[in-house]
């Protein structure tokens, strides 16, 4: 007998043998009484699902002799528990899971459960989950939830920006604290109950002094020991895994990367979907083209409007992207924060400023979604203050004022224009364009997607009087309209012809968007 299980048997004893009720993709869990963790901070678990398939789990310690299997069912009927020796089975009701994402069929964007397109508009709370109170966490989803966000990325553990969260101690052998993630819990409990999607960084990787981000200090061992703990602790929320957060990826380093995922997500194991967020302006992804673990790939284009960002967000990133062999989400999970310092001009980022980055992203690939990001929120101010090392960043405002800057509430006028929409059609097509803006500072650069087969596109224009539109290769009749990002107020523009080329102009200053939709009743 493999001596894991033995142990597993010798400690674990059940707690109740009581069969428990379920929905389909909810959380099941079951509490079990064992000794203490000693050197095991999770133990292996199967469960058997009605169709006989046999479902490899942890059991996680949570402090005394406390273990708990945490699993989310995706079948209904009856399943089956064997723990060391221990048995029993409890009912799962049919209840379809919208937020339990999966990649589309096509590998570009990503569905619910039900199959249905699922556009990412997440909010960067990054030490929201640690520093918030149960009230403050609440009050901050709610206002996210109304706003159309539909997701929460955050970080688990300390980092440099929260370094004395205390949530592990390092080893060897790392130890957890059970009462920070029980604290933990709840926080991930209100984001499923507020309709949102989880999205967690397990390894936090900046290389720093004094770094305490388990990601970049910790040896590989120790730091796969606490994300397969995290895993096991919460895999059953409605959630997708942000597995490193601000690291370095490129050449050498990513075999460290390689050999984390490999080990924390191994095949044949149930598993939510995996990214890793880059730092700013680098695109490590060729290296990561063949790990099977990896599901979608997110970009940092980072807090600067300068020449130089500007054109790696409309130009170099694309096309890095554009020449990958597996095709997979592109995701902008970091663009500019509005009121932050930009690194640059060391002027606030304005909310034209994140809207315009937020459309270039979106229209620079095919869309599956984009982040936002506040100063003030991202690590959870409560008082005008600058954030711990992050000293260029600037002051930033209570996250409570925070929540209510424009270009938060722009983003939600971003969702309706896109559900509006089948945006998941859209492909990049500069060919829209007959004559595009020869600017080398990259201002006025026009962003441009369009359907294969001619029915729809959008358009972002940032600052442009004019634009000439190529007609030819839309379907007609196709209707035009203007989009104010700012107030989300549409103009009518015509109905266009599908030869030749027109041209428009948008009704005020500042940046416009432009839809050609020729379906009926739109």
């Amino acid at each position: 007998m493999r001596p894991f299980l033995a142990l597993w048997i010798l400690l674990i004893v059940l707690a109740s043998s009581g069969a428990a009720q379920v929905l389909q993709w909810g959380v099941w869990e079951k509490r079990f009484t064992g000794s203490s963790a000693a050197t095991h901070l999770f133990l292996p678990a199967r469960l058997r699902g009605p169709d006989g398939a046999a479902h490899p789990v942890d059991a996680f310690w949570d402090g005394g002799r406390d273990w708990v299997v945490r699993f989310s069912p995706d079948q209904a009927g009856k399943w089956r528990y064997e723990f060391g020796g221990q048995r029993g089975s409890f009912a799962v009701s049919a209840a379809p899971g919208p937020l339990t994402l999966k990649l589309s069929a096509s590998r570009r964007y990503l569905v619910d459960a039900n199959g249905s397109p699922f556009f990412w508009l997440a909010d960067t709370a990054w030490n929201g989950a640690i520093q918030a109170t149960g009230q403050e966490w609440s009050r901050y989803l709610a206002d996210r939830k109304a706003k159309g966000f539909t997701g929460v990325q955050f970080v688990m553990t300390q980092w440099r920006a929260a370094p004395q969260a205390g949530a592990f101690t390092p080893g060897p052998p790392l130890r957890v604290n059970p009462e920070f993630f029980q604290r933990m819990d709840r926080r991930f409990a209100a984001i499923r109950d507020a309709g949102l999607v989880a999205l967690p960084v397990l390894l936090w990787a900046i290389a720093s002094k004094n770094s305490v981000d388990p990601g970049y200090s910790l040896p590989n061992d120790q730091a796969i020991r606490l994300a397969r703990y995290l895993v096991a602790r919460y895999g059953a929320y409605p959630l997708l895994w942000i597995l490193g957060g601000d690291g370095d990826y490129r050449g050498e380093k990513a075999e460290k990367w390689k050999q984390i995922g490999r080990a924390v997500f191994p095949p044949g194991r149930a598993r939510r979907l995996v990214t890793m967020h880059p730092q700013g302006m680098q695109w490590p992804w060729e290296a990561f083209e063949d790990e099977s673990w990896l599901d979608l790939l997110t970009y940092q284009s980072g807090h600067s409007n300068n020449d130089r960002s500007r054109g790696w967000n409309v130009v170099e990133l694309p096309a890095l992207a554009a020449k990958l062999r597996q095709i997979r989400p592109v995701i902008n999970a970091e663009p500019n924060y509005e009121t932050h310092l930009d690194y640059h001009d060391r002027l606030p980022i304005t909310d034209f400023q994140v809207r315009r980055a937020a459309y270039w992203s979106l229209l620079g690939h095919p869309p599956a979604g984009i982040t936002y990001g506040a100063h003030g929120i991202w690590f959870w101010s409560r008082k005008p203050e600058i954030p711990t090392a992050h000293e260029r960043s600037g002051v930033a405002l209570p996250w409570f004022d925070s929540i209510h800057l424009p270009g938060a509430a722009q983003m939600k006028i971003l969702r309706d224009l896109f559900d509006s929409i089948e945006w998941w059609r859209l492909r990049p097509d500069s060919s829209l364009i007959a004559d595009p803006p020869h600017d080398l500072s990259f201002r006025s650069h026009i962003g441009a997607a369009a359907s294969d087969v001619g029915d729809l596109a959008l358009l972002y224009l940032p600052d442009n009087p004019e634009i000439e539109v190529r007609l030819d290769h839309l379907v007609r009749p196709i209707r035009a309209q203007w989009v104010d990002p700012r107030t989300g107020v549409r103009y009518e523009a015509g109905s266009l012809p599908n030869r030749g080329s027109r041209a428009l102009s948008p009704p005020g200053q500042g940046d416009w968007l432009l839809l050609l939709d020729a379906r009926t009743g739109r």
